[in-house]
């Protein structure tokens, strides 16, 4: 029995009753598990449902309660959008116009998902049979097939005319190893490829990895990179045709602004969009120090967010913004500063030790010094104050900045 056939026997009665049984499977006791299930049911079944009940159990950071109704891959899960950074995209879709979407590349049927979620109907396409049973399986489990069209087929050779968007999220990832691949033409299908396919729909949206190189971005496109909870999670490349948009975006905007640099923030869903402002002046750390997203960084708005701040960098290659008085931003993370010194270990040490602080959290940015290292070093743990510890560098000079957080001090 193949992997297909596997798949579709785990939809059957045995398959569910055995996955209902394996709900709040620990993983650990896997072994003694498949011993016993194997005397009452083939192995290539309960080998499918233990797998399918560990990748659930993994799947419910991404996807919270329906992680456990759902149907997956290994890879799918890897690759598959958080669903709330799903939600997110769905409902810029849905408020430029969009009512029906090629979701190309779809995998077990994540992003499908969350666009049928927003009323968006949706043509899901893969090339990998196991992926596509899996979305099926998935749109029919979260109530949604009859928004969902899944379509097991080499995305390069669909029709997508008549659609309203087009969604591509190339494989990025080694079919072998599952390790990531960081060249956009090494993406299956090549970036280049996903983007003359977007430039020919009224509304396209791509999804890249966060680290892509600026020069590689198409500059008639918006590049969107999304954060949850401070953890960049992607990027997205957005074309809109002249008269392809209508209503309003998440953010203020009217829609994807050709070469326009954008940062989300999520779950909170504050969206900045670049004003090509030049880098900020460098100059002395003031009385707060702000820590940009990690969005913001990826999307070179440094700049805009120091503007915001009526503030400066700390040095000209650090994204660590500086100022003298406090300002609320969701961009960026402030802490109140209260030492400014050269990087010393046992004068470090001393001073924490003089001020009871027990308990430090090690950030660093510009530095050579590994945190742990330092903090083995430090030995920390007799007192009871806390304290973060930026390394990093002021005016090219190895520095250590101590602090807490603004909403602490």
């Amino acid at each position: 029995m193949n992997d297909l056939d596997t798949f579709v026997a785990l939809l059957g009665p045995e398959g569910q009753a055995l996955l209902q049984e394996l709900r709040d499977h620990d993983p650990a006791d896997e072994l003694a598990a498949a011993t016993r299930l194997r005397r009452t049911h083939a192995a290539a079944l309960v080998s499918a449902a233990l797998t399918q009940a560990r990748l659930r159990q993994r799947a419910v950071a991404k996807f919270g309660d329906d992680a456990q109704r759902m149907y997956f891959t290994p890879n799918g899960v890897e690759q598959s959008t958080r669903a709330a950074v799903a939600a997110h995209r769905a409902a810029r879709l849905a408020g430029l116009g969009v009512r029906t979407v090629a979701d190309l590349c779809c995998g077990i049927g994540g992003d499908a998902l969350a666009l049928a979620r927003a009323g968006i109907r949706v043509l899901a396409v893969d090339r990998d049979p196991l992926a596509c049973a899996a979305a099926r399986a998935n749109a029919e489990a979260l109530g949604v097939a009859e928004l969902i069209e899944v379509r097991c087929a080499d995305v390069t050779e669909v029709d997508t005319a008549g659609y309203d968007a087009v969604f591509v999220d190339p494989a990025r990832r080694t079919k072998t190893r599952g390790g990531r691949i960081f060249d956009p033409e090494a993406y299956s299908p090549p970036l280049s490829w996903a983007v003359e396919a977007a430039r020919t729909a009224p509304i396209a949206a791509l999804k890249i990895a966060p680290g892509v190189p600026h020069e590689a971005l198409p500059e008639d496109a918006e590049t969107e990179w999304i954060s949850y909870g401070g953890e960049v999670k992607e990027a997205v490349v957005w074309f809109a045709r002249p008269g392809g948009s209508e209503g309003p975006v998440p953010g203020g905007s009217e829609g994807p602004v050709a070469g326009g640099r954008r940062a989300t923030l999520l779950p909170g869903g504050d969206s900045l969009l670049g004003a090509g402002l030049p880098d900020p002046e460098a100059g002395p750390v003031g009385r707060y120090l702000y820590e940009p997203d990690g969005a913001v960084i990826r999307a070179h708005l440094v700049a805009e967010v120091a503007a915001a701040l009526d503030g400066r960098l700390i040095d000209p290659t650090i994204a660590y913004v500086t100022a003298d008085a406090l300002r609320p931003t969701p961009f960026a993370t402030a802490y109140a500063i209260t030492d400014v010194l050269p990087f010393h270990v046992k004068r470090l040490k001393a001073l924490l030790r003089e001020r009871g602080v027990g308990i430090a959290v090690i950030k660093k940015r510009g530095s050579a010094v590994e945190p742990e290292e330092l903090r083995k070093k430090l030995k920390l743990g007799g007192g009871g104050n806390s304290c973060t510890i930026f390394l990093t560098r002021v005016a090219g000079a190895p520095t250590m900045l101590l602090g807490q957080p603004a909403d602490e001090a």
